[in-house]
């Protein structure tokens, strides 16, 4: 595609607020979760779904975004994605429900995989391939700088206006980019007709609902104790056995798993999986969740103090495009990986009730820097790992990874909260002397002039915070040890494979 410096800017410009808006919407929402259990009348359990939902659609329609792109061309799917997301977005601000935002965030997700896959073609397209590392890296300023600025939104409308701005900001955002992008994007004069495997698509769809259900209520329904979970792990394993049955037997594949004999894609895709999903996404999860319930900030506050890491995310993202491109995605991969391994597990643990606020934002911008590092090599090795007609599977592939990664991780974090702070709680009861609790109730009484039963119930709520502050710690090693297992798929990336070898001789 010839096209001027100058149309250049433009079309990355209306594809990348696309992107932006799209993601944002990740986690601006991440900020006002904890406040929507009274509006919506529901637990942590309950609105954990407004995310999980969002992400579970969001993966279950990647799968068809290929097959639309190459019928109806990326301009027409991302502004259709645009439009749904939208659209969307005002119903959810105007919902008075939690089964109602439920339903509005699906819709939402399914908007926002049509702008994901679409917007990463796009930008790719824009330029040429020896700048492929510096798309990579200003799409990666969307993409990874957005889920930390969200936050920082979210808290700012959620303190001055209503939690239903952060869902209304998006509606003028919306409708201004469906008519620059009629207006300025250009026409594709190619298309594909594709069959679709609407088999293998409705299989792996209800494999993919039911496992990330289970992940999502095993905590709160006891696991197998359960016979709901259980039935949900049947649910999934025979979903995910009958997918597979049905690619083998079908002449139309949904997935081409061809793309996974090159390590580099194989390799990629994991990492994608485990760093970002499983990882990345319970600290985006977790951040908020600890500056607002366990330092008492106020939704603003914590939205700035989550910032704190985000602008580095945002610094750090060119500068990796332009190193994937200077020394190699492969080389930038493992300095982005060693350096957000570290940082996770050497100084998110530090933070609980006592980090000073200022310290605790120090301690976090390490993990901005990493995160700001990783996504545009891992996005150009996979990419330039495929095959040209094979771009818009690979983008499918890898964000469709992403999502269902993110849902694991974010179930993952809402388990090992609820999980390590009843551990912490059953062992402070454990090893609390009656007598001196008993002493210390009765001095509590007399000093404060409360009744036996409201000094128990004080006593009782610091327990409950305090076993929270621990478990805090436990919850952010666990995510730590995500993105080691990760982190073997980068060691793999440097492994010869002897069976390659002794293939070429």
């Amino acid at each position: 595609m010839d096209i001027t410096p100058k149309e250049r800017a433009i079309f990355s410009i209306i594809v990348m607020t696309g992107a932006f808006m799209a993601i944002l919407d990740t986690t601006v929402v991440d900020v006002i979760v904890p406040k929507l259990t009274g509006p919506l009348a529901t637990d942590m359990y309950g609105v954990q779904w407004i995310i999980t939902s969002y992400m579970v659609a969001a993966a279950i329609a990647l799968l068809i975004t290929e097959w639309l792109i190459k019928n109806f061309g990326a301009k027409a799917v991302f502004l259709a994605g645009v439009a749904l997301f939208t659209a969307a977005s005002l119903a959810c601000g105007l919902s008075t429900n939690l089964d109602e935002i439920i339903i509005f965030r699906v819709i939402q997700g399914v908007g926002e995989a049509l702008i994901m896959v679409t917007s990463h073609i796009m930008i790719f397209s824009y330029f040429p391939p020896e700048k492929q590392g510096l798309a990579m890296g200003i799409f990666g300023l969307g993409v990874s700088f957005a889920p930390a600025l969200g936050p920082t939104i979210g808290g700012y409308l959620t303190e001055y206006y209503n939690w239903r701005m952060v869902f209304f900001i998006n509606v003028p955002v919306g409708l201004l980019l469906v008519i620059s992008g009629l207006i300025y994007l250009p026409k594709e004069s190619f298309f594909t007709k594709l069959r679709f495997n609407f088999v293998s698509f409705f299989l792996l769809s209800f494999a993919t609902v039911s496992l990330l259900i289970m992940l999502s209520k095993g905590q709160q329904y006891g696991w197998f104790n359960s016979s709901l979970i259980g039935l949900l792990l049947m649910f999934s394993v025979v979903g995910f056995l009958l997918y597979a049955l049905s690619e083998l037997w079908s002449k139309e594949k949904l997935i081409d798993f061809s793309l996974f004999k090159n390590p580099l894609f194989a390799n990629g895709i994991m990492i994608y999986f485990f760093i970002l999903g499983f990882s990345m996404y319970q600290y985006f999860y977790l951040l908020p969740v600890y500056y607002e319930h366990i330092k008492m900030l106020p939704t603003l506050d914590a939205g700035i103090a989550v910032f704190a890491f985000a602008l580095f995310i945002g610094i750090f993202s060119p500068i990796a495009g332009i190193l994937a491109d200077k020394i190699g995605a492969k080389n930038t991969v493992a300095i982005a990986t060693f350096f957000y391994v570290v940082t996770s597990f050497s100084l998110l643990p530090q933070l609980n009730y006592y980090t000073p606020l200022t310290q605790a934002m120090l301690l976090t911008i390490p993990f901005g820097i990493g995160m700001g590092l990783f996504f545009a090599p891992v996005t150009v090795m996979v990419l330039q790992s495929a095959p040209g007609h094979k771009g818009e599977l690979a983008i499918v592939l890898m964000d469709y990874f992403r999502f269902v990664g993110g849902s694991f991780g974010t179930a993952l974090a809402t388990n090992n909260m609820e999980y390590f702070k009843n551990m912490h709680f059953l062992r402070m009861e454990e090893l609390q002397n009656p007598d001196f609790i008993r002493h210390y109730l009765q001095a509590m009484q007399e000093f404060a002039g409360l009744t036996q039963e409201k000094a128990m119930a004080v006593f009782g709520q610091y327990e409950a915070f305090m076993s929270a502050n621990y478990g805090f710690y436990n919850t952010f090693v666990h995510a730590g040890y995500w993105g080691i297992l990760g982190s073997l798929f980068v060691i793999l990336l440097f492994v010869k494979n002897p069976f390659a070898r002794s293939h070429h001789a």
